[in-house]
């Protein structure tokens, strides 16, 4: 194989070899504890502009599965792994990761060291990574004048509506970056869905007639997005049950007050535990986090705090005093067999329920 050039912004270079495809690239570094889900994290909209550094030993040993995807699309700019394994173990394996990355275009490296990348990454605050053929000046001096799109939503949300469709409760949801985790879940539930884009407005979400409202994952900062989803928000929440996910609940947060803050390291993988407040209920949430809900600017009259992780005390969660609004920053969706958090869509559905017995009274 090739050799290869983790570059980091601060002048650091890991060498290593070449799998998946060989151009360059470059994006903003994160690193994710998953023991497997690498397939549904690189096509996570929420990854969208990143380079995903899996420190687990060992990735690629179950293949890629057709039904794993959380997007038709591509979002992860590159992969940097320990071991990068073709042999899969599992019966649903359609393609090896390898040739997954060749199809998709995505660069990868391997034969590298990734627990000393995650160290230096947390200890350092690296933000921008390049994965090179030579770890020149030249290269170094690329990666120092790139410059990230904040334009994300718009390179991964529908521009268009469209319907999934169901018997049940009709559920519109508001496209930032969605995981179809999400759809697959509301859709077990029986909810006639309707995705929207990230832009659609208010009165035009109401013109379809839904019983609730769900705001979606989706990459970047919450601040640079515009403020008409912000105003939708708070619009919706006066009048239907609204749940928000990941970025959702961060702009559900600022739409009722608060302020969102970056982190100094994110937090990707599904084995961090979150705490349930009202119950002291345990759940080991997957999340993609790299901001997280400010504590000191949460106006208590008119939010309550719901979820907390335990290793690094950010929220993840959060529900309306005045509203049937709540959100979580992790995903619940139960994606590959994680299910301890699926109750919150029974939440959502029961406090559609609710709504509607209090307008029909």
């Amino acid at each position: 194989m090739p050799k290869r050039f983790l570059i980091l912004d601060d002048g650091t270079s890991f060498a290593g070899e070449a799998f998946g495809d060989l151009s360059n690239t470059t994006g903003e570094l994160v690193v994710n504890t998953n023991l497997n889900d690498y397939q549904e994290s690189l096509t996570d909209p929420s990854y969208h502009n990143q380079i995903i550094t899996f420190v687990q030993p060992s990735i690629g040993n179950i293949g890629i599965n057709p039904k794993n995807y959380e997007s038709i699309m591509t979002s992860a700019k590159g992969i940097v792994v320990n071991q990068a394994e073709n042999i899969s173990f599992s019966h649903l394996k359609n393609m090896s990761l390898d040739a997954f990355l060749k199809e998709r275009h995505i660069p990868g490296i391997c034969n590298i060291d990734t627990r000393q990348i995650q160290k230096h990454v947390r200890k350092h605050q690296i933000k921008k990574a390049s994965i090179v053929s030579s770890n020149d000046e030249h290269s170094f001096d690329q990666l120092q004048a790139a410059v990230l799109s904040n334009q994300q939503i718009q390179s991964v949300a529908t521009p268009k509506p469209y319907l999934v469709p169901g018997s049940g409760i009709t559920v519109v949801v508001v496209d930032l970056g969605l995981r179809e985790s999400i759809v697959r879940q509301l859709s077990k539930l029986n909810c006639n869905i309707i995705v929207v884009p990230w832009n659609f407005d208010f009165a035009s979400i109401k013109n379809l007639d839904p019983e609730g409202v769900v705001i979606s994952s989706g990459p970047g900062s919450p601040d640079e997005i515009d403020s008409i989803v912000v105003k939708n928000i708070q619009d919706i929440q006066k009048e239907l049950p609204l749940m928000g996910v990941g970025l959702g609940h961060e702009l559900i947060a600022i739409a009722n007050g608060a302020k969102v803050k970056r982190m100094k390291f994110g937090t990707h993988g599904n084995n961090h535990p979150v705490r349930k407040i009202i119950t002291n209920e345990i759940v080991y949430a997957d999340q993609a986090q790299d901001y997280a809900v400010d504590p000191d600017t949460i106006d208590s009259s008119r939010l309550i705090v719901t979820y907390i992780d335990l290793i690094n005390g950010t929220i993840q969660g959060i529900r309306s005093r005045d509203y049937p609004t709540f959100s979580v920053q992790f995903f619940p969706e139960g994606s590959n067999d994680l299910e301890d958090s699926l109750d919150i869509f029974d939440e959502f559905i029961e406090s559609i329920m609710a709504h509607r017995r209090l307008i029909n009274e």
